[in-house]
């Protein structure tokens, strides 16, 4: 049904409902108290140099919110359209002056919301266990190490070069991206599902490979002789899956290295890109269907 023209109200008012019965969800709260206890606990996963320490935890931390934030956009995104099928809700917003992708947009701001607040969360406590593990390796080392002032202050400005770096900010926010495009992309993969189960399965048999594609490409391609047709056929590959390893950022952050704000800002337009495209096909799949 046409309602004219966009209505940011229609679109924020489903949203908005769509974000309350997120939080509503189990499958949530178990998700992100089993991240925050990851998290929490990730300082005590090591015990070596405080390098190494501090490399564990931006690790596992990183880690553990980018396991999170993705099967939170597919848990979530799988079961939006299933749901309010089952629960008759849909027919009674379409009944309404709401077009079909003003439906759909909303409940993609709504889970992205989720998905932007459980990044502040889970990034301000990883954020905190960093800087409180910090401070005591600062004051054990302070009470340990017996040396000219030169020397001490030397040893602290390594720790903390070691701990806190400026580019956890940008990857956390890379992070966010990618579980964006993941949610739009399992949105896309509902309005044909059968199911919310079904959904689920796809969304996460594309995360695998969308991780995986970049390895198995280079194998593929990696011979003396390759056909026209196996670049072709990974050249569809790629644009059908998104190369999710094109935004793991995080290894190198861990090891020490800067994200050039070229290849931060040309990450965050490729993961806009594929969100709008996958936002787009949704909308065309679900404008098709019948219900």
């Amino acid at each position: 049904m046409s309602g004219g023209s966009p209505s940011p109200s229609r679109i924020l008012a489903i949203a908005g409902n769509t974000f309350t019965d997120l939080v509503r969800q189990k499958v949530f709260l178990f998700l992100l108290i089993f991240s925050l206890m990851v998290i929490g606990c990730s300082s005590f996963l090591a015990r070596f140099s405080f390098q190494e320490e501090f490399q564990m935890l931006k690790d596992v931390s990183l880690g553990a919110m980018s396991l999170f934030l993705s099967f939170l956009a597919i848990l979530a995104s799988a079961m939006l359209l299933p749901r309010d099928l089952e629960d008759r809700t849909i027919f009674t917003i379409l009944s309404k002056p709401v077009p079909r992708h003003e439906y759909l947009l909303g409940k993609l701001f709504g889970v992205l919301y989720m998905l932007l607040l459980s990044t502040l969360l889970l990034g301000g406590l990883f954020l905190a266990v960093l800087l409180l593990r910090e401070q005591s390796v600062l004051l054990e080392t302070r009470n340990s190490l017996s040396s000219s002032p030169q020397e001490l202050e030397s040893a602290l400005a390594e720790i903390r070069q070691s701990a806190f770096n400026w580019n956890l900010i940008p990857a956390m926010g890379i992070l966010f991206v990618k579980s964006s495009l993941i949610a739009s992309l399992t949105l896309m993969i509902s309005t044909f599902a059968t199911s919310g189960l079904f959904a689920i399965l796809i969304s996460s048999s594309v995360y695998f490979i969308g991780h995986l594609q970049e390895t198995a490409r280079e194998y593929w391609l990696g011979g003396i002789a390759v056909h026209w047709w196996s670049r072709l056929s990974a050249a569809l590959l790629a644009l059908v899956f998104p190369d999710l390893q094109a935004f793991n950022l995080s290894d190198d952050i861990v090891a020490g290295k800067g994200i050039p704000m070229d290849v931060f800002w040309q990450t965050v337009a490729l993961g806009v890109l594929y969100t709008a495209i996958y936002y787009l096909a949704a909308c065309f799949v679900f404008q098709k269907r019948e219900l």
